[in-house]
Parts: C-alpha cells; structure tokens; sequence
C-alpha cells in the first residue's frame, strides 16, 4: 500500500514538547461512499486543533497517530462512484469532519457535501486560509442570528466581540456586505488597524468595559452580538448591550452555567454556532455547506470578499505546526496561520 505523509499525535502534550506533534508516514486511503481523495497542497491553524490537541491528559495513547487539521486547499486525486458534484483535477477547498482524520496529511478523505471550489483568483495558500472560517461566520449570521442575506437588515447594528482572529476577520466582512453597522472588539494598534481595513465602523478595547464604550459611539444597545471570543468572560455585558428582542450567537463553549434569566425581560435570543455539526449528524441540509464554500469563492472572485492570510509558513511539518499552534495559543495571532507544500 502507497504512504504518505503526514502530522499527528500520539499523546495529548502541551506544544512545547517536541513529541506534541510528530511527523508520521501513513497508508494513502481510498474514497468510499460519497467521498473524494484530495491531494493537500496548503492548511490552515484553528483554535479547534489546540483544544482537541490539549482534549485529553497526557497518559492517553493513540494508536494509530491521530491527524488534526480541519481547513484545507488541494486538488482532487480521486472519486469514490457515488461523487457528482467533482471531477479529477478539480482545484478546492473546505473544512472537513472533526469525526475523520484531518487535513495535516499528504491526502485527504472528504465528503464532496462539504466541499467547495476554490476560489480561482486565489492561491492554495490564501484559499486555505478562508474555510472553517467562512463557514463559521456565515452559519453564525445566516443561519444562527437569522441576518438577511439580501440586505433586509441594512442599517442595523451587529458587536463582533474578537474582530481581528479568523472568524471575526470574516464576520466583519461579511457583516458589511450584507449593510450592516459593525462594531467590533480590539486593543492592540495592530490588531485596531487590521478590523479597520476589514470595514469595521467602530472599534471597542475590550481591555475596558464595553458598554461604556458601546454608549459613548452612538449605539447603546445592537440589533445582533456575535461572540467570536470568550462566552463566560462577556455574558453579563452581552445581555446589557443587547437590544430587546435581539439575538445573540457564540461559537465557543462556556466553563461555567449562564444564566439564561439575563434575557428573559428582553425576550433575547440565544443560540450555538458549531460549524461541523451538519458532517458530525450528517444532517438532511449537509449540501449547505458545500454550497455556502461556493457562495464565499464568488465573493472572493468578484473582489467582495478577502482572504485573511496573514501568516504564510512553508513546509507543512511537525516542527512549523508546533510553531503555529504556540501563536495561537498566545492569544495575539492576526488573521490565519497558512502553511503549504511538503518536505
């Protein structure tokens, strides 16, 4: 049987140990079911891959090594006969399963639902950089808070609470395309610049209570808030800022009970956002997601929408792995973290 190459882990280790993240050579897999077998040329860093690399203690094996990687952008090698939707050679991208191995491999199974074509007017690289993203965001405000794609909700107030980290770098984005007024989150000068540029109309240190600041740019109260950051740290003041009758939506899990009653006099909404649970259920509308990518790679091509590449790393390996998990880990990282080719 053909190898190929790849990163993974046997052990659930803190990031600086040199056994965190090893480079392993594993079986080429072949597509079954509605799969295709993508030859990886670039992936991306996510938040996700340092949670499920730090989701288990440091005595828990696995064997065989487990594949993390969940944002990817590559050519299709191979077609199970139940694939419709793609054809050999076709260049895409996507996010993949969190249930399946991940795309730190030199090929890669994944359902051709979840898929999309990569955008043609950018590279691996800075495709790879858009996928869990993209996904994240547009499932947050389209799907999640209900926001109209068509701009239904022109004028109204979205607080993006992380605007400069993957997602957030998207939602701004996308918020404004759709005719919000965005608001965002950010402290550092650097980190102020880059949601700026994103279109951002204004921007919160989130060093300093929020409200405050909220009341003192015009707004007092938002339409919609979107959590990109810390669920537990910001729930008391999400459901100050909020407007009755609005909608809030997290994406990252809380560590202690919220206390629901916050928004029960202003009849608010409060809902999840996790993008792998259409793959994780195999849910009826898991072609959404595929069909989404898509939507994303037209609003790239057609200059709508930017890649958030900020940080191109070469080759993929164990050793620039552990480099890019650390700076996320550090909280200051900008954007995403790409790496592209082989050893």
């Amino acid at each position: 049987m053909q190898a190929m190459k790849a990163v993974g882990l046997t052990r659930y280790l803190p990031i600086n140990d040199p056994q965190s993240l090893l480079d392993i050579d594993l079986p080429k897999p072949a597509p079954r079911d509605r799969d295709l077998l993508v030859r990886v040329e670039a992936v991306s860093v996510n938040p996700v891959d340092t949670k499920v690399r730090r989701s288990k203690g440091p005595d828990a094996i696995e064997s065989p090594q487990r594949v993390l990687g969940w944002d990817a952008a590559g050519v299709v090698e191979a077609i199970s006969p139940a694939v419709t939707l793609f054809k050999l050679g076709d260049e895409v991208f996507y996010a993949g399963d969190i249930t399946r191995p991940g795309s730190n491999s030199e090929f890669q199974l994944v359902d051709e639902r979840i898929v999309g074509r990569k955008p043609r007017t950018l590279s691996f690289a800075e495709a790879a950089a858009l996928p869990l993203t993209a996904i994240t965001a547009w499932e947050a405000f389209f799907d999640r808070l209900g926001v109209d794609h068509n701009g239904g909700n022109r004028g109204q107030s979205v607080l993006i609470i992380g605007g400069a980290g993957g997602v957030g770098s998207i939602a701004i984005q996308l918020a404004k395309i759709t005719g919000l007024v965005v608001v965002t989150t950010a402290s550092r000068l650097q980190t102020r610049e880059w949601v700026l540029s994103l279109g951002a109309d204004e921007v919160l240190d989130h060093r300093q209570p929020l409200k405050f600041q909220l009341a003192a740019a015009g707004h007092g109260e938002v339409d919609f808030i979107a959590n990109f950051n810390n669920t537990d740290a910001y729930w008391s003041a999400m459901a100050d800022m909020i407007r009755p009758q609005g909608r809030i939506v997290s994406i990252v899990e809380n560590e202690k009970p919220l206390d629901l009653n916050l928004l029960k006099s202003k009849s608010a909404t409060f809902v999840w956002e996790f993008m792998f649970t259409r793959s994780m259920f195999q849910t009826p509308d898991m072609e959404a997601q595929g069909q989404l990518l898509n939507q994303i790679a037209e609003l790239v091509d057609s200059g709508k929408l930017r890649t958030t590449l900020t940080n191109p790393i070469s080759p993929i390996n164990a050793v620039n792995l552990r480099t890019a998990h650390a700076q996320l880990e550090s909280g200051r990282s900008i954007g995403k973290i790409v790496l592209t080719g082989w050893n």
